[in-house]
């Protein structure tokens, strides 16, 4: 019997260590996700590959990305590897490292915010304008893409293809 009772202080010790280290274990950091929520803010406005983030107190915040990348909501989106702005609630301002593309061109995104108390809309000041959009588009964490493909490139093509020597004659020939 005397060898089992060395086994009493090991799991009253195991029984003790346990629950702290559990605690330990879901006492993480919160995510860049879990901040802006909590700032009122929509917890989509950055990609899903967000690799670190750091905020000052003052609000001041940097978040990083393994590499630039686009997302496409109303508008592609695209998102430097470094993004810096100024956190307060309801607003990103001073912002850095986003653009949106609008025809063929692209604007530096300057500051988000959204009406206080929540609505359906979040704004998106370029310069002098203010564009707003459906808040539920930026809802969920969305997984980004590395560069333009598919229909968005076929689209800037488009957009700056100047015609052709053929169609330049048969312009001027239905002229």
């Amino acid at each position: 019997m005397a060898p089992h009772l060395g086994l009493i202080p090991i799991l009253l010790f195991s029984l003790s260590v346990l629950p702290s280290l559990s605690l330990s274990l879901s006492n993480s950091p919160p995510t860049v996700f879990d901040i802006l929520p909590e700032y009122g803010l929509p917890r989509g406005l950055l990609p899903s590959s967000v690799s670190n983030y750091t905020l000052s107190d003052d609000g001041g915040f940097v978040v990083v990305l393994p590499k630039t990348c686009y997302i496409q909501f109303d508008y592609l989106v695209y998102y430097e590897k470094t993004i810096t702005g100024k956190l307060t609630y309801g607003a990103i301002t001073d912002l850095k490292g986003i653009q949106v593309q609008r025809f063929l061109f692209w604007f530096d995104v300057d500051e988000i915010r959204v009406d206080l108390p929540p609505s359906d809309s979040i704004y998106f000041t370029v310069g002098i304008i203010n564009k707003k959009l459906d808040v539920d588009q930026f809802e969920n964490v969305r997984s980004c893409r590395d560069g333009l493909s598919g229909s968005c490139v076929w689209s800037f093509k488009r957009g700056i293809q100047l015609p052709t020597p053929v169609e330049e004659i048969e312009m001027l020939i239905t002229e």
